[in-house]
């Protein structure tokens, strides 16, 4: 099964601190990291393996503010995100929303 899974910077007014991100996988090893400006996004897409335990683990840093949090973990979303294929999160000051299409999103966690 193939998906697409997406983070978008969602700050409404980050000025200049851009929120940095850094992913890693089972499959794909390290993945590097990028720097995002407000209402950027780093996306990729991904296959599940045949024992269908792939993760991906990323870790955001905005101003003080660190977390990790699995972007992507079969058991979790091969079900929520199957509609649209789509794993899409949208990272705001107070926390992370999830949505498997873009338009509704749901707040999954916070930052703390």
């Amino acid at each position: 099964m193939e998906y697409e899974v997406r983070v978008i910077n969602g700050f409404s007014n980050n000025s200049s601190l851009p929120l940095v991100i850094w992913c890693i996988s089972q499959q794909e090893g390290d993945m590097g990291g990028r720097a995002l400006q407000e209402g950027d996004d780093y996306g990729w897409r991904l296959k599940t393996n045949i024992w269908r335990n792939s993760h991906y683990l990323c870790t955001l840093k905005w101003d003080a503010k660190r977390r990790s949090f699995d972007a992507f973990k079969v058991p979790r979303d091969s079900n929520r995100c199957a509609s649209f294929k789509k794993c899409s999160w949208l990272v705001k000051e107070d926390g992370f929303y999830f949505s498997s299409d873009e338009v509704n999103w749901n707040k999954d966690f916070s930052w703390y």
